[in-house]
């Protein structure tokens, strides 16, 4: 049997009583680590865990699947994955490829950024399409998710922007000479986000947001040092929330409720104020 194993969003202890009993029963242990990461390291999961777990790259999962799927129709192979299971294409992939070698699967969910998000106040059936971020480079500053937030923002829906990571990324200078050299791990933060987002904004012109858009900045959710930042993308540029992983949230139409709850935690009170009223109460 595969086991797909949410492991919840902060530490060790946010895996489920079910998805710890599968663990401890797994012949083989792996741990997804390029989608997402949890706060603590290895082996603090084995530890708590009692097993020792194999940490599975982008290359082992993606194009090296035979390891984690061999011998899977025999005995328990436990899959974890940061968040839910499903919430990366990557894992559903694997367990189609698992129900092509008629290998039994089974999935053990947890909560994801995708639920945890509510802890901003924002009401989750307000939220439109998710739209995931990327690093930009000097010769790469791709703008697919401007359309999303576009359409998002005009039947007035929130947008939850996923920031992009590396982990065990190569340079296109070693991957074009096949050095197996890799470069120190990045995750984008919510300033840098919503840095580019302006970035794009200026170059299309197409009003989808702007400088004084209203946001919610959100970083290691789920963790007990968790924290939160309300106010402009222009603010937010300017906001340091700390270590990873950060999200972001940019407002589409916006209640009452929703405006007490993220009020406090505004960077500045006064502009929020500010910028509710010019945005949500005066007559265009």
């Amino acid at each position: 049997m595969l086991y797909m194993v949410g492991l919840g969003l902060a530490d060790e202890t946010d895996i489920t009583v079910k998805g710890l009993n599968v663990v401890k029963k797994a012949h083989r242990v792996y741990l997804e680590a390029y989608t997402s990461i949890l706060m603590v390291e290895k082996d603090r999961l084995e530890a708590y865990y009692e097993r020792p777990i194999v940490v599975a790259d982008r290359e082992m999962v993606e194009s090296n699947d035979e390891q984690i799927l061999a011998r899977a129709d025999t005995e328990d192979v436990a899959f974890l994955v940061v968040g839910d299971p499903f919430g990366a294409t990557t894992h559903t992939d694997l367990v189609l490829r698992a129900r092509q070698l008629n290998i039994p699967t089974q999935v053990i969910h947890n909560a994801s950024i995708m639920s945890a998000i509510g802890a901003t106040g924002l009401q989750l059936y307000n939220f439109g399409q998710t739209v995931s971020m990327v690093f930009f480079t000097d010769t790469w500053k791709p703008s697919s998710f401007y359309d999303r937030v576009k359409e998002n923002r005009q039947i007035g829906l929130h947008t939850l922007m996923l920031l992009d990571i590396k982990v065990k990324e190569q340079s296109e200078e070693n991957l074009a000479r096949g050095r197996k050299i890799y470069e120190p791990p990045r995750f984008m933060t919510a300033g840098q986000c919503a840095a580019q987002m302006l970035e794009i904004e200026d170059e299309r012109g197409e009003g989808a947001y702007g400088y004084g858009s209203l946001a919610v900045a959100v970083a290691r959710l789920g963790a007990p040092h968790q924290r939160m930042a309300a106010g402009t993308l222009k603010q937010i540029t300017e906001c340091d929330l700390g270590a990873p992983l950060h999200s972001l949230v940019l407002l589409g139409k916006a209640h009452d409720l929703e405006r007490e709850y993220i009020r406090d935690f505004a960077i500045d009170k006064g502009m929020f104020d500010e910028a509710w009223v010019e945005q949500y109460t005066k007559k265009h």
